[in-house]
């Protein structure tokens, strides 16, 4: 009698098997439209999923006993660690610093680190940036529904302020999401390499134009402006004939979109204008914002080399602003009472990081973001010379500029935080990993 051999196990096709190896990046890419653990903002569903995806990411790199990192990319990577531990050992409130430390490495290091870890190719990359545009497209959605219905938050007396499921205490987290997801699918559209599908670039351009208007009824100046220099940088590096074809599908879906936001129109037109006015005519949260930028620039000079240490900007804030300052934003709509937020932060990643690191902080952790910004260019560049495809290197590019834009009117906080430190990721594994420079 012949044994008879057993079978070989069937391969899992390579899509399935993809996914499974970028749950937990797409789970936390999910979760972030979830509300807050405790309602009160300072933990996510999305926080935790990090935590598994940092996790996740190492002991891949553990069990597959690769070397994960060049030389350069630790480098990168590991910089900002420097300043931000420097900045916690100054913080006069133990506690606090140590929070402060958590934070800080889980959005700057430990997680984009474990996003370069976990993707492999491209495709893995692409499958992260259209999930960015699906979570963006859910988020836009729910912004509209708020502002047609006037359920959304408080904005000139009435609740017509899009903020998706992020609610009144997050404005900006709705804006966010959609900005980021407008620019991954722009970026995804605008790949210039023969082999590009038109039928993808099509789908893509079209959520590109959805997602315009839930950005309009957000009333976000920051987002607004970060996005147009962000996406012009992205026209503009794939080419001027394919820019100025974008430049008009866009402007023509803009006339539509702004022409069913119905009596919103007027309040567009005056948020737009209230850009050019923040000298002449300014009202109080740019106030607001300009006393804490001097007040965050006063706090440097106190401590230039190290700053007052981690998370000690509220506590230093009061002795070092003017009487221009009032006592907090105000919040309501979105399902949410009134309520009075605190500022504690000065709106503005760069003054933030040099009051609280100084210029320590300011060489390691901006440096950083600006060596990723500059190896994802050359990437770039040496990807349209070689007619390869194009469009990771436009999304991360798209991404990283934005970051760097907003971080001019925002800093990091709040349940959409865990994105910032994804985009992150997505910018450090086109301008650093190995993968990434291959076909």
């Amino acid at each position: 009698m012949h044994a008879v051999a057993a079978a070989p196990p069937l391969p899992i096709p390579a899509p399935p098997r993809r996914t499974l190896r970028l749950l937990p990046l797409l789970a936390v890419i999910t979760l972030l439209a979830t509300p807050p653990l405790g309602g009160d903002g300072s933990a996510t569903a999305a926080d935790a999923a990090c935590g598994v995806l940092v996790v996740w990411a190492f002991l891949r790199v553990l069990r597959s006993g690769e070397r994960p990192l060049s030389r350069r990319a630790a480098i990168v990577m590991g910089l900002p660690v420097t300043g931000i531990c420097v900045a916690a050992m100054g913080a006069a409130d133990p506690g606090t610093a140590i929070a402060g430390l958590g934070r800080y490495l889980q959005i700057f290091v430990l997680v984009p680190l474990a996003v370069l870890l976990l993707l492999r190719e491209r495709d893995d990359f692409r499958l992260a940036a259209w999930a960015v545009v699906a979570l963006a497209l859910f988020e836009g959605g729910v912004g509209v529904q708020q502002y047609l219905t006037r359920t959304g938050a408080s904005y000139m007396g009435e609740d017509i302020r899009a903020v998706g499921t992020f609610g009144a205490s997050d404005i900006m987290g709705m804006a966010t999401v959609v900005s980021c997801g407008l620019l991954c699918a722009l970026g995804l559209a605008l790949d210039p390499a023969p082999g590009a599908s038109r039928t993808r670039r099509r789908a893509a351009l079209g959520c590109a134009a959805l997602l315009l208007l839930p950005l309009a009824v957000s009333f976000s100046r920051g987002a607004w402006i970060a996005t147009s220099i962000a996406a012009l940088a992205l026209l503009l590096l794939s080419g001027i004939r394919r820019a100025l074809a974008v430049l008009a599908v866009t402007a023509a879906a803009t006339v539509v979109l702004v022409g069913v936001s119905g009596s919103g129109t007027q309040m567009l037109q005056e948020r737009l204008a209230s850009i050019t006015q923040v000298e002449s005519a300014p009202d109080q949260s740019v106030t607001d914002r300009y006393t804490m930028w001097a007040a965050a620039e006063l706090m440097w000079r106190q401590s230039p080399l190290t700053g007052v240490g981690l998370k000690g900007f509220p506590d230093h804030r009061d002795s070092n602003s003017s009487l221009a300052l009032s006592s907090g934003s105000d919040t309501a709509g979105a399902g949410a009472a009134f309520k009075r937020q605190p500022l504690l932060s000065p709106h503005n990643m760069y003054l933030l990081v040099l009051s609280e690191q100084g210029l320590i902080g300011v060489v390691t952790l901006v440096g950083g973001w600006a060596a990723l910004l500059v190896s994802g260019v050359r990437r770039l560049h040496r990807a349209r010379r070689t007619r390869t495809a194009m469009d990771c290197g436009l999304v991360a590019t798209g991404l990283l500029t934005w970051l760097l834009v907003d971080f001019f009117y925002g800093d990091i906080g709040g349940p959409s935080t865990a994105l910032t430190a994804l985009v992150l990721g997505l910018a450090a594994w086109w301008g650093l990993a190995r993968g990434a420079a291959r076909p």
